[in-house]
């Protein structure tokens, strides 16, 4: 089965650009494309897309709103921001809506490629122009928010694998326990944390890894 991709840029010589891209790979399909942002929940609902690579700057609405509104909705689809924008505010607002990845567009050519399939795979992406401008922002936030933040270790320990992309079926293997388990730690550890999917949590041991790191 093909990756089923929807593109929403604003300019349509760089979306029609990325759908020849894109149609060069045989397991990527681009399903439906706009420029504006008050379509895209609308056509993913319709064309029920995997992966929507999502620009931040568009008419309608843009693409920091729609990615929160879209997850709201369709909370499996994937988002792979986008954008020329590589300051820490756009980056991190992004990641905070949802994004699962973010690409400038000076890099989308390989770069995209790596971003969607990793998403895919239930991990985080950040091309190297960004990468080191979210390495900043999570430097920079404060530990205390977190340290009242009480996990066991088994918590840990599954947080750590779901983080990997692991199923719970695969974690129960590998911790030992049965996959009912596993679930209802995904469910207290989000809870604990107040975070309510793989990329928030994903961000959560970014941010923590980064913390003690500094300390």
């Amino acid at each position: 089965m093909k990756i089923r991709i929807l593109i929403a840029d604003d300019h349509q010589m760089f979306r029609e650009a990325l759908c020849h891209m894109l149609g060069t790979q045989a397991d990527l399909e681009v399903v439906a494309q706009t420029g504006d942002g008050l379509q895209i929940v609308e056509l993913a609902c319709s064309c029920a897309p995997h992966v929507v690579c999502m620009d931040i700057s568009m008419p309608g609405m843009n693409g920091i709103e729609v990615t929160r509104t879209l997850l709201a909705q369709r909370p499996l689809i994937k988002v792979v921001a986008l954008s020329a924008c590589t300051d820490q505010n756009h980056v991190r607002e992004m990641l905070d809506a949802g994004a699962s990845a973010y690409v400038t567009k000076v890099e989308a050519g390989d770069e995209l490629l790596r971003a969607i399939r990793a998403v895919l795979r239930g991990r985080i992406y950040l091309c190297p122009d960004v990468s080191g401008v979210v390495s900043d922002v999570l430097a920079g936030r404060q530990r205390a928010s977190r340290s009242s933040v009480m996990l066991s270790e088994r918590e840990r320990q599954v947080l750590k694998l779901v983080t990997e992309g692991l199923t719970s079926g695969q974690i129960a293997k590998q911790l030992s326990i049965a996959a009912s388990t596993v679930e209802v730690h995904r469910r207290n550890i989000m809870r604990k944390l107040d975070r309510h999917s793989v990329a928030e949590l994903t961000r959560y041991m970014l941010d923590d890894e980064r913390a003690d790191q500094s300390a």
